[in-house]
C-alpha cells in the first residue's frame, strides 16, 4: 500500500474517496486491497467486523460496479436490520447464528446501486437491546480509542469500524440512540432520520421500526446527507411514508438557514443533571448557535416519562417475543435455554404474559407522549442536548448476563452471575422489568423524530467524545445539518 493511498484513506470521507476514484487518483481495486489490509490488521483488536466478503467484493469490482456517486467506496452493513445475500444476519444472537440471507434487503440494494462496495457485516448486541455492543455470540466490540471501553450500541460495530479507519462510513440503525450513542463515543456524525424516511423492507415494521430507522455513521455531515439522498424513499405498501424533501439534502449543506428558536437542555428526561463534560459540549454548541444569529433558550420538553416507560417495557418486549416466535417457526422447534442471552430471555418471558389490551394501552401511551411533546416542538425549531449523559463506560457496565443490573443501569462485570437462568430469579427480574421497563443509558428519548448526534470535542479523559444531539419534529430532516 502506498503512502498516498494510506493518506487518502485517512483523510477522506466517502464523498472525497469516491471523487478520488473518479479522478483516477486511486482505483476501486487498490482501495479494496488497502481496506482489506486494514481490516486484517485492525479488526482483531476491536472486533467490529464479524464476517467479511473481500473475495466477493473483488469479483463484483471486476464484473463492473454501478456508476453511482459512491462507486468504489468500501462499506459495511450492521448485522441487524438489514441483510446481504449469502451472509448470516445473526442479529447478535445464537438463535439466528445460521440465518443466511437469501436476498439483499431494499436498503442494501440501494447501497449497491450507489456504487458502494460491501465488504462485511458488523457486530451488534443481541437484537439491539443494549447500548453497548457486547453480545455473547460474537464477543464485545472495543472502542478504538481505548480497548477497555465500550464503542456504544447498538451500532457499535459499525462505529468502531469507521473510527478505526477500516472504512469511511457504515450502515447503522437507531430507535433510542443506537446510531447517536456510538457516534458520540467514537467521534462520528450519526443521523437518525424521520420515521418512514428509509425503507426497512423486508423487515416487518410493527412496533420496532416505527421508531427504529436505518441510516449510517459517517466522518462528515456531507456523507450523512449524500447517503440519505441515495437511500431515502418508501416502497409501495409500506406502513409509514414521509414526504420527500423539496430539494436534495446535499443542497442544504451550503444553505444559510433562517434564524431559528433553539432549546438547550442539559438534564435527562427525569430531570437529573448530566456529567460536566457532556454539559460542556452543549454549552459550546449553544454559544456557536448564538453567534450565528439563532435565538437560544434554556428549555426542556415536558418529557412524559411514565408513558415512555410503559411503551418501552411493553412494546419492546412484545416485538422481541414476536421476532423470537417467528424465528422458532422457521427452525421448527421450541426455545432452548442457550438460544437467548439472559436479559433478552427476561424480556421474552415478560412479553408472554402481556394481554392484547396492555399492548393497545402502550400504543395509546405512545400517542399521549407525542401529543404531550408536540407543542414544545411547535414553539422550538430544534432541541439540543448531550448525546450521552455520562462519559464513555468501560466494557461490562451493561452486562446482559445480569438482567437485574441491566434494569437498574448499573450492571458490573463482578455482579454477573448465571443465576439469571434460574426460573425463580427470572420471575423476580420479569416483575421488575414490567414495573420499570428495560434499561437504557441516560439519553433523550424520541418518538420517530429526526435526530442527529455530532461530535463537539473531547472530554478530560481524552476518550469520551463530547457529543451533542439535535432533535426535531418528524419530517424536518433538512434542518438538522
Amino acid at each position: 500500500m502506498t503512502n498516498a493511498l494510506e493518506e487518502l484513506l485517512d483523510r477522506s470521507d466517502a464523498w472525497g474517496l469516491a471523487a478520488a476514484i473518479r479522478a483516477g487518483e486511486a482505483t476501486a481495486e487498490a482501495v479494496l486491497d488497502a481496506t482489506a489490509a486494514r481490516l486484517a490488521a485492525r479488526n482483531p483488536a476491536i472486533n467490529a467486523v464479524i464476517e467479511s466478503r473481500i473475495d466477493e467484493a473483488r469479483a463484483e469490482i471486476a464484473a463492473g460496479l454501478p456508476d453511482g456517486p459512491l462507486r468504489g467506496v468500501p462499506f459495511v452493513i450492521k448485522a441487524l436490520g438489514a441483510s446481504v445475500a449469502g451472509m448470516v444476519t445473526t442479529n447478535g444472537s445464537a438463535l439466528w447464528r445460521d440465518d443466511v440471507a437469501v436476498a439483499d434487503s431494499e436498503l442494501v440494494r440501494r447501497y449497491r446501486a450507489a456504487g458502494l462496495v460491501l465488504i462485511g457485516l458488523t457486530n451488534s448486541p443481541e437484537l439491539g437491546k443494549n447500548a453497548s455492543t457486547e453480545p455473547l455470540l460474537h464477543g464485545p466490540t472495543r472502542n478504538p480509542r481505548r480497548l477497555t471501553h465500550s464503542a456504544g450500541g447498538s451500532s457499535g460495530g459499525s462505529a468502531a469500524a469507521v473510527a478505526a479507519g477500516i472504512v469511511v462510513a457504515a450502515h447503522g440503525n437507531d430507535g433510542g440512540g443506537s446510531i447517536r450513542i456510538p457516534a458520540s463515543m467514537n467521534g462520528l456524525v450519526g443521523l437518525k432520520p424521520s420515521r418512514g424516511r428509509v425503507s426497512a423492507t423486508p423487515a416487518l415494521t410493527a412496533f420496532s421500526y416505527p421508531i427504529a430507522i436505518n441510516h449510517a455513521l459517517c466522518r462528515s455531515m456531507r456523507d450523512t446527507a449524500l447517503l440519505l439522498d441515495l437511500t431515502a424513499g418508501s416502497l409501495p405498501g409500506e406502513p409509514y411514508v414521509t414526504a420527500s424533501p423539496t430539494r436534495p439534502y446535499v443542497d442544504e449543506l451550503g444553505a444559510m438557514p433562517r434564524a431559528m428558536r433553539i432549546a438547550v437542555s442539559i438534564t435527562t428526561p427525569p430531570g437529573e443533571p448530566v456529567h460536566d463534560d457532556c454539559a460542556a459540549a452543549v454549552h459550546q454548541t449553544a454559544a456557536l448557535l448564538r453567534s450565528l444569529g439563532h435565538v437560544v433558550v434554556a428549555a426542556s420538553p415536558p418529557w412524559p416519562v411514565r408513558d415512555l416507560s410503559q411503551v418501552m417495557r411493553t412494546v419492546s418486549a412484545a416485538a422481541t417475543l414476536a421476532n423470537v416466535r417467528a424465528r422458532l417457526a422457521v427452525l421448527g422447534r421450541d426455545l432452548r435455554d442457550d438460544d437467548l442471552e439472559p436479559f433478552t430471555r427476561v424480556m421474552v418471558d415478560a412479553a408472554a404474559g402481556l394481554s392484547g389490551v396492555e399492548v393497545v394501552e402502550a400504543l395509546q401511551a405512545l400517542e399521549r407522549a407525542a401529543l404531550a411533546l408536540g407543542p414544545f416542538f411547535a414553539e422550538h425549531d430544534v432541541l439540543v442536548t448531550p448525546t450521552i449523559a455520562e462519559p464513555v463506560p468501560p466494557l461490562g457496565l451493561l452486562d446482559t448476563r445480569d438482567p437485574s443490573a441491566m434494569v437498574s443501569r448499573a450492571g458490573a462485570v463482578a455482579a454477573a452471575r448465571d443465576r439469571s437462568h434460574r426460573p425463580a430469579h427470572r420471575r423476580a427480574v420479569h416483575d421488575q422489568l414490567r414495573r420499570r421497563g428495560p434499561a437504557h443509558p441516560p439519553r433523550q428519548p424520541d418518538r420517530g423524530s429526526t435526530a442527529v448526534g455530532h461530535p463537539s470535542g473531547v472530554a478530560a479523559d481524552r476518550l469520551s467524545v463530547r457529543g451533542r444531539s439535535g432533535l426535531r419534529r418528524p419530517g424536518r430532516t433538512a434542518m438538522m445539518g
